[in-house]
């Protein structure tokens, strides 16, 4: 399978160069040791995975040892296997003013970063990798900083081709895993079932303690059916047969291991009677189409869910843009005690840029009518708009614009 650029290489290199150490986390197979292997090519550096037991023993007994076998440069994958290696990474770091010295990957992450800034802080650089988004898939790396203003869309517009509903569709339902890429039905099917009791049953064991696979497996089902709801924890306890507190930490050990992101409510004191309940949705839709048993992107499509599902895509093509791009952002949602909600706020220095998410290629321009909320706080309201299914960005008025949702 030929190498697909990521989105990411340009951060990452920039950091390696900045720090001593830079570490990539996400979940499984989403394609980091791929990344790091093909940055590294024509490089002298090591390579060392502790997925071999024999290499792990010798790092968690002998730190020392393991680096006068394994010398820097060096990549070093699943680090989390591993955590004694840190506070030698530190000396090492400190001895030298040489960056990029130190390549990590780690896919448990709530281990590996609480390691990491209790040992390496101002040393190291965190980065997240998400599976492959839209634009990877096609190709449409963009160079500029994602911006909602209409020449910056119009000119996103001339790198891609027309938005195409069976497209989006058709990668909402296959995912974003670089393995699926190009598996057939039979093979897509395989991949997820093992990617499911291989990997992620037995890093919630690890990690979590969780032994109950039974109800673990309805939990997780019943996760992928909520998708792009608020997160109802006695809905999941009583499917799971769980109680609250178990579903909450669950959830918390699929948001650690990169499965699902939580996104947090939009919190702001001129404004009275906001949610405090995050939304939920999947990194990559692929797994939850699968666990959800949509057989084809054309039932997905068709089917009842079929709104949460671009909703969902049009979140996680959003998360990943701006975890790769240069600029900081915070995103949340905006939902008060009147049932008044606004899909996305894309925070931004002090400027707020309101964003509706609606799979239709028409939308009803009036759903901007509900960013006048904004004007009760302190923030500048930036640009925004509808998020859709248009083929081309168009004004609706002086700050938003229908956006296709293949420019994100």
């Amino acid at each position: 399978m030929n190498y697909i650029p990521r989105d990411l290489e340009r951060k990452f290199l920039k950091m390696s160069g900045f720090f001593k150490a830079v570490l990539v986390i996400g979940a499984r197979q989403v394609g980091k040791t791929t990344m790091l292997g093909h940055l590294a090519k024509n490089q002298n550096r090591t390579y060392v995975t502790l997925d071999n037991m024999q290499t792990r023993e010798l790092a968690k007994k002998d730190p020392v040892m393991f680096f006068q076998a394994y010398k820097p440069p060096i990549t070093i994958d699943e680090i989390q296997y591993a955590p004694e290696l840190f506070s030698q990474i530190k000396i090492m770091c400190d001895e030298s003013e040489e960056t990029g010295m130190f390549w990590l990957t780690g896919s448990q992450q709530y281990n590996v970063i609480k390691n990491v800034r209790e040992t390496l802080a101002g040393r190291i650089g965190i980065l997240n990798l998400y599976s492959l988004s839209q634009g990877e898939k096609y190709g449409a790396g963009f160079a500029d900083d994602l911006d909602f203003s209409l020449p910056a869309l119009q000119k996103r517009r001339q790198a891609v081709p027309k938005n195409d509903i069976i497209k989006v569709f058709e990668h909402i339902w296959r995912g974003g895993m670089p393995q699926v890429l190009h598996a057939d039905m039979e093979e897509r099917t395989e991949y997820y079932e093992s990617y499911i009791n291989t990997y992620l049953m037995r890093d919630v064991a690890a990690l979590g303690g969780v032994t109950d696979t039974l109800r673990f497996s309805k939990f997780f089902a019943a996760s992928a059916a909520l998708i792009s709801e608020q997160v109802n924890f006695k809905t999941l306890a009583d499917i799971a047969e769980i109680s609250q507190p178990t579903a909450k930490e669950w959830l918390r050990l699929l948001e650690g291991l990169g499965i699902i992101y939580l996104l947090k409510p939009y919190a702001n004191n001129a404004l009275q009677r906001l949610s405090k309940t995050p939304k939920l949705y999947f990194c990559d839709t692929g797994l939850a189409a699968y666990i959800s048993m949509w057989p084809t992107y054309e039932t997905l499509l068709n089917g009842a869910a079929s709104g949460k599902y671009f909703e969902n895509y049009v979140v996680s093509e959003l998360l990943k843009g701006y975890s790769y791009s240069p600029s900081k952002v915070n995103m949340t949602y905006y939902r008060d005690s009147n049932a008044k909600e606004i899909d996305v706020f894309v925070e931004k220095g002090n400027f707020v840029h309101p964003l509706e998410i609606k799979k239709s290629a028409n939308p009803d321009r009036r759903e901007v009518k509900k960013f006048d909320v904004l004007e009760k706080t302190n923030r500048e309201i930036g640009a925004g708009g509808i998020v859709c299914m248009c083929e081309e960005p168009l004004p609706i008025d002086a700050k938003n614009c229908f956006i296709p949702c293949n420019l994100l």
